[in-house]
């Protein structure tokens, strides 16, 4: 394989962009793993009985037993890390668009369905987790809280740093926080195709796994929250994948640490730092994340099936309509179409 190399004399402001988002790549891929690993426990253990580091870890662990719950309470955002400019030269990479298509009432809260997951759901973080997204100048008023994996915040440390750029987990109890705020002005955005939908995420595909997701259907009942479909146009274009077709022993092993783990990841590949043919850098592609029209919601505590599949097709169709309607404005063809699985 040839391999394309960087030319050297590249601005300095995209150098800045390359590192920003190999921060963001690494702060995932090796400090999660590191807090989770049983070498860490392990340490800590060690340190503290033979090392006598009591000082330090003693604190640190009294403060997570106290702290334990506050992911699922709306978590803890800081506007200092929201702020850093470094996720201006993350968005920049891509770079990184929100596009409003209607206005929204600040009065309600909101359920932002989030499509497609992508592999890194670089345009959800981008636009909800930073402060350097247009969010606040198109939905002024709000307060967006990105959901995900519960198992971003039992790790140590890391939950820290999540939490601060306002991530919480994707649980009842967490939802249901966002969503009970009387005087509106919430908004909860749920990559709703999970870790089975990152498995497709390949250039060019349009699979999103949402025929059987109806729990986020529910909660809107419940609490009278607004549905709005939201599509991220590139989210997909940002790595290849190792083949992994229904059937292979690769898709085999990848739904099976679904099912036990409840997470899984991609065997993913694009560029590098200082070259164009390989790494786990993702490519400089556009990500257009356009938040449709609003779907009215009359709270219904207690919603029957009927009521939630009725609303569910009403949410897929919404959905589709917003694909349709926006995906030759940014490069799809006419051709392609929504595949729901």
């Amino acid at each position: 394989m040839k391999i394309q190399f960087a030319p050297l004399n590249i601005p300095l402001e995209r150098r800045l962009q390359t590192v920003a988002v190999f921060q963001w790549i690494l702060s995932f891929l090796l400090l999660v793993l590191f807090s989770l690993s049983a070498q860490l426990w392990i340490v800590m253990f060690v340190m503290l009985i033979y090392k006598n580091y009591w000082f330090f870890y003693i604190p640190y662990l009294t403060w997570l037993y106290f702290d334990w719950k506050t992911p699922e309470l709306g978590g803890r955002r800081f506007d200092w890390v929201r702020n850093w400019t470094v996720w201006k030269y993350f968005r920049n990479y891509f770079p990184i668009h929100l596009v409003k298509t209607v206005d929204l009432d600040p009065s309600h809260n909101y359920i932002f369905g989030f499509h497609p997951h992508g592999v890194l759901v670089a345009g959800a973080f981008g636009n909800f987790c930073t402060n350097h997204s247009n969010f606040k100048e198109l939905f002024p008023g709000f307060t967006a809280y990105l959901h995900t994996f519960p198992f971003w915040f039992r790790c140590p440390f890391f939950r820290e740093y999540f939490m601060s750029c306002g991530a919480v987990p994707v649980s009842k109890q967490s939802v249901s926080h966002v969503l009970s705020k009387e005087e509106g002005g919430n908004i909860s955005i749920i990559v709703l195709g999970g870790a089975e939908e990152s498995l497709v995420a390949y250039p060019g595909s349009f699979t999103l796994y949402i025929t059987q997701r109806k729990g986020f259907i529910k909660m809107a009942l419940t609490h009278g929250a607004y549905l709005v479909p939201v599509f991220s146009f590139g989210e997909n274009d940002l790595f290849y994948q190792i083949a992994n077709p229904e059937g292979s022993w690769l898709r085999t092993f990848q739904q099976k640490m679904s099912q036990k783990l409840g997470f899984t990841l991609p065997l993913f590949h694009a560029r590098g730092i200082f070259q164009y043919s390989f790494g786990l850098m993702p490519y400089r592609k556009p990500i257009h994340t356009v938040v449709g029209r609003p779907i009215p919601v009359q709270q219904t505590p207690h919603p029957t099936q009927k009521q939630i599949d009725q609303l569910h097709q009403t949410y897929m169709e919404e959905l589709r309509n917003l694909f349709e309607t926006n995906k030759s404005k940014y490069g799809i063809s006419e051709q392609e179409t929504l595949v729901f699985k």
